[in-house]
């Protein structure tokens, strides 16, 4: 496995990861319409993201499709925070990929490069599938929230945080 930054030219592969996994991994916590209409808008790459420097692929050592993605921001998708305190953003296993130690690892490179730029905690707003595997890399749950993502899409997630 190869960690690497992501690119602008990421963009499709991610998009075919987010499409590969979302709908796999979260149907076990989240009713069948509300996936219909909520993966419209989770399950495409941010462009942004891709280029901000901190948003990491894990790939095959002789290349392919990335397995897993994530990375972090110090600017908040939601709202404001502290500027000590950074965000966790668009985690993402293949479901063929998962319990392998991929998003573990783009956690910690996550960790270790939020602390360099200064930050003392990072937020996840984690999906109700995700929050074991928050707990184990060290977050804890702050409290329950729905995402308004559209008129018609209320997405029930948990904010966790984790002291760095």
């Amino acid at each position: 496995m190869r960690l690497r930054r992501s690119v602008a030219t990421d963009l499709e592969p991610l998009n075919r990861l987010l499409m590969d996994s979302h709908p796999a991994l979260l149907a076990a916590d989240y009713a069948p319409d509300l996936l219909d209409r909520a993966l419209p808008l989770i399950a495409r790459a941010n462009p942004g993201l891709l280029v901000s420097g901190s948003y990491y692929l894990a790939e095959p050592e002789d290349g392919g499709a990335p397995l897993a993605a994530g990375g972090w921001t110090v600017e908040s998708p939601h709202q404001a925070e502290p500027t000590s305190t950074g965000h966790i953003r668009h985690v993402v296993t293949h479901p063929q990929a998962t319990r392998q130690g991929l998003a573990a690892a783009i956690m910690r490179r996550s960790f270790e490069e939020a602390r360099a730029a200064g930050l003392t905690q990072l937020v996840a707003l984690s999906t109700l599938t995700a929050v074991r595997f928050y707990a184990a890399m060290g977050f804890a749950v702050e409290r329950e929230e729905v995402i308004a993502m559209a008129p018609d899409v209320s997405f029930p997630a948990v904010r966790m945080i984790r002291t760095l």
